[in-house]
């Protein structure tokens, strides 16, 4: 008989039906539980014995099954979906995932999500067409937001659960998750410190994101304690031509630094291309940090010391933060004291902001009574 008249005669080829996906009714059965109990068991309610949750589990990833997504919307009200934004910058153009930290972020805040059974939906922050209120969103993760973000004001108006990646400053969130940046840059200038700097430069944003704040407020603390004039230099980060020009603006100071930290990914390379423009050595005239996450620093010449900010750590966090808020799991979340958590950061330091301690010359040992 052919396929076409299997068809015909009602009946599915053999090949049809092992490619049905298995329902809940077919796990029901499999576990010898019933429609309920695997509904619960794999939703986290009901008054459930351990052992039938783990059994239920265990047999519906056994035969496959995932739930409709449709069933969900209508059993529990909710899409499924989830958003991912960063509404820094504006309306300025800004592809952040050509940036390491967000593309690195976003790919552990998308593995977090799914095995949770939501999918991440990237937007973007303005748009001339009504996106965000054409995507039925249950929360929204927002990167960076400056103070008094419009976009999360609307979500908070909305009703939308909002968790931040970095401190909301004025933004009512419901939770956050950030790295120490204060901490941070103290360790860097210490760091460099110790390696014989003398005039430590800065290359910061104009934005009012908390990382660019707290990072430049501690960069000015930092010089008052030690008695330093600041060296620094603004630039929108948006832009990267303009973090170049602003690498060469710091070098060609005539108190020009001896040693440069960067905030942002692209400043290392812009300050070693500024660096070999006015004939400096790396490390040897310039020590350079910067905050990145990507693996190019490793291999350029000389490799520059990093300040990675764990960015798989926060997507994780901010996404079952986001889900748990969603889900009502925990204390019911509040906008006057939302939730915060503090995740630490790794200076990964190489040979750009490490001085070659001076040679010394070891005489052979003499012979007893050699003059």
């Amino acid at each position: 008989m052919t396929a076409a008249a299997a068809n015909q005669s009602g009946r599915r080829p053999t090949h049809a039906r092992r490619m049905e996906r298995a329902g809940i009714r077919d796990v029901a059965a499999a576990a010898g539980v019933s429609i309920t109990t695997v509904s619960d068991a794999l939703n986290g309610k009901g008054r459930l014995p351990d052992e039938t949750r783990s059994k239920v589990r265990e047999v519906a990833e056994r035969l496959g099954y995932r739930p409709s997504a449709a069933a969900r919307t209508l059993r529990t009200g909710r899409s499924g979906l989830i958003g991912l934004t960063v509404t820094t910058y504006g309306q300025e153009p800004f592809t952040f995932t050509e940036f390491a930290y967000f593309a690195e972020m976003a790919r552990a805040a998308t593995s977090a999500a799914l095995s949770r059974g939501y999918a991440l939906v990237v937007l973007p922050a303005t748009s001339r067409h009504d996106v965000w209120g054409n995507v039925a969103l249950d929360g929204t993760v927002v990167i960076d937001p400056p103070d008094h973000d419009p976009m999360v004001a609307e979500l908070y108006r909305q009703g939308l659960p909002v968790v931040s990646d970095g401190r909301p400053g004025n933004c009512p969130v419901t939770a956050w998750v950030d790295n120490d940046h204060a901490s941070a840059v103290l360790e860097i200038l210490d760091h460099l410190a110790a390696a014989g700097a003398r005039r430590i430069g800065l290359l910061t944003g104009t934005s009012t994101d908390t990382y660019t704040r707290l990072s430049t407020e501690a960069y000015l603390c930092w010089c008052r304690r030690v008695g330093q004039e600041p060296l620094y230099e603004e630039y929108p980060a948006h832009d990267p031509c303009a973090g170049a020009v602003a690498a060469d603006r710091l070098l060609a100071r005539p108190d020009r630094p001896d040693a440069v930290y960067g905030l942002f990914d692209p400043n290392g390379t812009d300050l070693l291309a500024a660096a070999r423009r006015y004939g400096l050595r790396v490390p040897e005239d310039l020590l350079l940090v910067c905050c990145s996450e990507s693996d190019v620093y490793a291999t350029t010449e000389p490799p520059i010391t990093t300040l990675s900010l764990k960015p798989q750590r926060i997507g994780t966090t901010v996404v079952n933060l986001l889900i748990d808020a969603i889900e009502g799991i925990g204390p019911a979340p509040t906008t006057d004291t939302p939730e915060g958590q503090l995740m630490p950061t790794e200076l990964i330091v190489r040979r750009s902001s490490q001085r070659r301690a001076p040679r010394t010359t070891v005489s052979a040992p003499r012979e007893p009574g050699e003059a």
